[in-house]
């Protein structure tokens, strides 16, 4: 390997970021189980390396699809896996009981497919209501009815989990959190079920939605879902340390500019360092002008647009400056989440995007 842009993955920090998820969820339930979620690549991090790294600890995964779910079950991880979107298709189902899949189902033509499917053994399902986010799970009305089709069936295997999303639980003053986790409990407590409510930000951030079974995501990753400091999300430990070094530097005289369209204008004599890591490698394009990029250690300045493969930086202020030096993106030392700031995105999708092509080195391995 000879073109040195890494995204190196702590994975201890990831041990460590579970296990402040588990630490949350007995705070408040002292049963509480976390599904660790690694679907979408395990937000951009190796989902395999990542389940390898959590398949002892965590009771169970969760993934989006059984596309997903295979490639783990490939690569030789055992534990059960959720599949957060359900079934696509009724085939789908023998699958489910031949791997140890756990289907979260979230209308009633797949608890109808449940219920007249001959699977080889019982199925572990989870049922989706929609509480206000509108996209996926059973209406209010249609709950009851469809949870007792699946008790009394001979393919379902007791306890039928019962969940929700939320939609607005990253925004820490948003009282929209706590009408969902109201009406989850309303329509939930005649039964008793087990209840599945906290994502990432719920979890940290609103102990009413701990549950019988949580969610954390993103957290596991070690960046915080919310806008502002938060003390429990600001124990996170990033996992991810997307670095690179400088391959070429220049001078440039005032009235210079830099990169594709010309975006850049030096103001004054300027030092211009150059990174070979760009949107191809997962560095966001829509970075514009004055996003922050560590240098050996200091704060320097995006300069000019983002290309496929390289960026330029302003290092006129950092001392010392030599090809080689090296060069953080995000990591432990500048959040992904003031990146993404800058880039007019989330973290999310930043970690998310970051591509094959990238070089990932894995470090602290149990």
């Amino acid at each position: 390997m000879t073109r040195p842009s890494f995204a190196h993955i702590d994975l201890a920090a990831l041990r460590a970021n579970y296990r402040l998820a588990v630490e949350l969820s007995r705070a408040s339930r002292a049963t509480a189980r976390c599904v660790a979620v690694v679907k979408a690549n395990a937000y951009g991090h190796g989902a395999v390396e990542v389940a390898r790294a959590l398949d002892d600890t965590a009771p169970a995964l969760a993934v989006s699809c059984c596309d997903e779910a295979l490639v783990l079950r490939q690569a030789g991880i055992t534990s059960p896996i959720l599949l957060l979107e359900g079934l696509f298709s009724d085939d789908e189902i023998a699958m489910c009981a031949h791997h140890n899949f756990w289907p979260m189902l979230e209308n009633p033509g797949q608890v109808d497919a449940v219920v007249k499917s001959k699977p080889e053994k019982p199925l572990t399902i989870w049922l989706k209501v929609d509480t206000g986010m509108h996209r996926l799970g059973l209406l209010p009305h249609q709950f009851k009815e469809q949870y007792q089709r699946l008790l009394a069936s001979d393919n379902v295997a007791a306890p039928v989990v019962v969940g929700s999303h939320f939609a607005s639980a990253d925004e820490l003053d948003n009282p929209f959190t706590r009408t969902q986790v109201d009406r989850l409990h309303d329509l939930v407590a005649p039964v008793g079920a087990p209840l599945s409510m906290a994502n990432s930000p719920g979890l940290l951030a609103w102990p009413e939605a701990r549950a019988d079974w949580n969610r954390p995501g993103f957290m596991l990753y070690g960046a915080s879902p919310f806008d502002r400091p938060h003390a429990e999300a600001d124990r996170l430990r990033p996992v991810m340390q997307f670095e690179s070094r400088v391959i070429s530097l220049r001078w440039l005289d005032p009235g210079e500019t830099v990169g594709y369209g010309q975006t850049w204008k030096a103001g004054r004599r300027s030092l211009i360092a150059t990174v070979p890591v760009g949107y191809g490698d997962g560095y966001p394009r829509t970075a514009g002008n004055g996003t922050p990029v560590l240098v050996k250690g200091a704060r320097a300045l995006l300069a000019g647009r983002v290309s496929m493969d390289l960026i330029t930086v302003d290092v006129t202020d950092v001392a010392g400056i030599q090809p080689g030096a090296p060069v953080e993106l995000w990591g432990a030392s500048l959040s992904v989440n003031e990146v993404a700031r800058s880039a007019g995105t989330s973290a999310y999708e930043l970690l998310t995007r970051m591509p094959a092509r990238l070089t990932r080195l894995y470090r602290g391995g149990a």
